[in-house]
């Protein structure tokens, strides 16, 4: 039987339409299962304290559970990987982070592309870092520290929490943009660095500021690493007000596999979006001395590109190599 072809043209528009609709529906019904949030960082961090505060509000706004996956190991590649290599139906959530963007230029041999593989949902905050001495240090502020630097090279040493995080990265753009010697003393994690500070093991550390403002007193912090002074510490000035167009931070974020449908990255974006809003997730999280980061999924995936050139630059010049 031959089909008209005013109805042969109609069936097969209406064909076509039909995946479109289905894929609009499943989005709308989204989601009817529990979702896993991957935080390739292991409990008690910053990065999964503000994981379990989304995750909680997601929880209560979707109706499905959003359950909290530590996967810690590789600076957060194992992590990564398995979000990667997911299904893209919005089931599988990444938690990302700074750390993802310095990950691109210091691992050669990643089974993927951070920036091709993961699709940005949505930005929560910026993490200052505190560039903070032991009292032994004669400065007290940082045009001194840099002078100090500068004529006692290779006698500073800058503690890290491992080769590429990003307190060595923050450390190490200070030391190109203000041509003084450091030498890097990785500790592994956020606590022995501290220690050794306070000890005067090391006499500098770029300490994120969720783990240092209790100690601020005991160390004297002279800038904070952000383009803005933090409200948590209104009085210590930023780096750039002596270095600058010096910038540097923690942030995070919530990405999906490539392929996940828009509709699905939309609705989570505007729910990402309306807890930052709320005075409740904005209270604790001013708390913990963060930046809110609202954002479209364009200005997410903005951010991530720009962080990546950035460190990639530093991560050569510094021929910086992972543990």
């Amino acid at each position: 039987m031959k089909l008209p072809r005013r109805n042969f043209l109609h069936l097969a528009a209406s064909a076509a339409a039909l995946p479109a609709v289905a894929r609009i529906a499943r989005a709308q019904a989204y989601p009817t299962r529990p979702v896993h949030l991957i935080v390739g960082a292991p409990p008690g961090g910053p990065a999964d304290i503000v994981a379990r505060l989304m995750s909680q509000w997601l929880s209560e706004r979707f109706g499905r559970p959003f359950i909290i996956d530590n996967r810690p190991g590789a600076a957060t590649n194992i992590g990564t990987e398995a979000v990667v290599k997911a299904v893209p139906d919005g089931y599988t959530l990444l938690f990302v982070t700074s750390i993802n963007a310095a990950n691109a230029a210091l691992y050669d041999n990643l089974n993927f592309n951070f920036i091709r593989d993961i699709a940005p949902v949505a930005s929560i905050d910026r993490l200052p870092f505190v560039m903070e001495v032991n009292p032994s240090v004669p400065a007290k502020t940082v045009p001194e520290f840099i002078a100090y630097a500068r004529v006692n090279p290779g006698k500073i040493n800058m503690a890290s929490v491992g080769n590429g995080s990003t307190p060595h990265l923050s450390g190490e753009l200070f030391k190109m943009m203000t041509g003084v010697n450091m030498v890097h003393v990785p500790y592994r994690g956020e606590a022995p660095a501290l220690t050794g500070l306070l000890g005067g093991q090391v006499q500098v550390y770029f300490g994120t500021l969720p783990g240092s403002i209790e100690y601020v007193g005991k160390l004297r912090a002279l800038a904070v690493t952000t383009a803005t002074r933090s409200d948590a510490l209104p009085d210590v000035p930023t780096l750039s007000e002596f270095v600058p167009n010096f910038e540097a931070s923690g942030w995070h974020g919530i990405g999906v596999p490539k392929k996940t449908p828009t509709e699905i990255v939309d609705k989570l974006n505007k729910e990402i979006n309306a807890a930052l809003a709320d005075p409740k997730i904005k209270a604790r999280l001013a708390a913990l001395g963060v930046t809110i980061l609202q954002g479209s999924p364009a200005d997410f995936g903005k951010l991530i590109a720009d962080e990546t050139e950035k460190w990639a630059k530093v991560v050569r010049d510094a021929n910086i190599k992972p543990e």
